[in-house]
């Protein structure tokens, strides 16, 4: 396995960092500002960014396809992501930012030509905003066989019922589509009764009852939906693939967001990395630097080996998808998920102590990095579900 970055990588990365240096920790401050005075509207200060980021050729990275994105593999894009994921809202700027990823990749994946030209299009070029509605509160939805929601044939249309939530994005004033989940035969075999439909967010029927949080984080504008679909007509020519074929389609969505998702935890960890080296060098106690302490060297010290290993990690299971296929490298996708978001914990945790008071107030981002980074270990399956997976491979060899 050859880890070493193209010239094409390296280029990109020299990019990026000084794109993230010139515009966006410069505007961290600001972008809170935003989104304080109009909690549901898109932070302007983002908007003004994106034709810079397409201008410098830092545009649908993500995507493999040259037509649509960046035309990189996934070990190619892995430390691209890394660089974006150093802050919450950078990937949105570069039009990198899920759910809009994945649903992105489902719509190339399986869309129509008719439905990539209604909201693939429209998707790809930043103008709106989508999210992806499959978790239920009603049932353990880490089984996607549980979902209980439902389509039904009515005719030319399907009818949609089901109350999702933490539905991320639909807060958004600018969402316009939800890929929505549910069940079009319960008879069915277990992985055969569930589909996928393209359900507009304005239809009548949809209704987003609240916005949950996250640690007392409302992550507006973005915001986790309690979205109500009460007999929701849309056209059949809405649905995705076939029915019976939801299933299938999850689990081609939420391999590649699974590891985008590790990708942008390395960029986390390596941050507040350099943000507990910079505070312990510059603060004093009892008669010396806080970096001159033995403990704080040893948090300093497991942080990089943590981070490194987790690094490879992700390299590994990005070189195995590309060579080898998503199924393939199912097995490292599920340790990197489990890995990820732990190791970033543990880094934040460590930056936390040696911030002090500070470390979790606003005044930092520590404390919205932690949040965000302990919700993904539930998203896109918990941890329990992915040691499962990983232990079966295990038993059979």
């Amino acid at each position: 396995m050859d880890f070493e970055f193209s010239e094409k990588v390296q280029d990109l990365r020299k990019k990026l960092t000084a794109f993230m240096e010139e515009y966006i920790y410069p505007n961290e401050r600001l972008y809170h500002r935003h989104v304080e005075e109009d909690r549901r509207r898109p932070a302007p200060i983002i908007e003004e960014l994106k034709p810079k980021a397409r201008a410098a050729g830092l545009w649908n990275l993500f995507l493999p396809k040259a037509e649509n994105g960046g035309g990189l593999t996934n070990l190619e894009y892995a430390p691209l992501c890394e660089i974006m994921g150093r802050c919450l809202w950078a990937p949105e700027v570069f039009n990198c930012s899920a759910p809009d990823t994945g649903n992105m990749e489902v719509l190339e994946r399986y869309g129509t030509p008719e439905q990539k030209e209604r909201w693939l299009k429209p998707l790809l070029d930043g103008e709106i905003r989508s999210c992806f509605a499959m978790t239920e509160p009603g049932v353990a939805s880490s089984d996607a066989t549980n979902i209980e929601a439902s389509i039904r044939r009515d005719g030319d249309e399907y009818v949609l019922n089901g109350h999702k939530w933490w539905t991320s994005g639909a807060g958004d004033s600018r969402c316009r589509l939800a890929i929505f989940m549910g069940k079009t035969d319960p008879a069915a075999p277990k992985h055969r009764q569930q589909s996928m439909i393209l359900a507009p967010m304005d239809a009548p029927g949809v209704k987003l009852t609240r916005l949950l949080t996250v640690f007392g984080y409302d992550d507006a504008p973005h915001g986790h939906g309690d979205v109500i679909f009460s007999n929701v007509r849309v056209p059949v020519s809405n649905l995705l693939l076939g029915e019976g074929r939801g299933f299938e389609i999850a689990q081609g969505r939420l391999g590649p967001g699974r590891i985008h998702h590790s990708m942008r935890l390395i960029g986390v960890a390596e941050r507040a990395l350099e943000m507990m080296c910079a505070r312990v060098k510059s603060r004093v106690a009892f008669g010396k630097t806080l970096a001159d302490q033995g403990t704080i060297r040893a948090d300093i010290a497991n942080s990089r080996i943590e981070i490194e290993q987790a690094r490879l990690l992700v390299l590994k299971a990005a070189y195995l998808m590309d060579s080898a296929g998503n199924k393939a490298a199912k097995t490292e996708i599920a340790m990197i998920k489990v890995v990820a978001p732990t190791l970033a914990l543990a880094v934040i945790d460590r930056a936390l102590q040696a911030h002090g008071g500070a470390g979790v107030s606003q005044d930092f981002e520590l404390a919205a990095m932690w949040a965000n980074s302990r919700t993904l270990r539930l998203a896109d399956g918990p941890d329990e579900v992915h040691r499962e997976a990983i232990a079966k491979t295990e038993l059979r060899k």
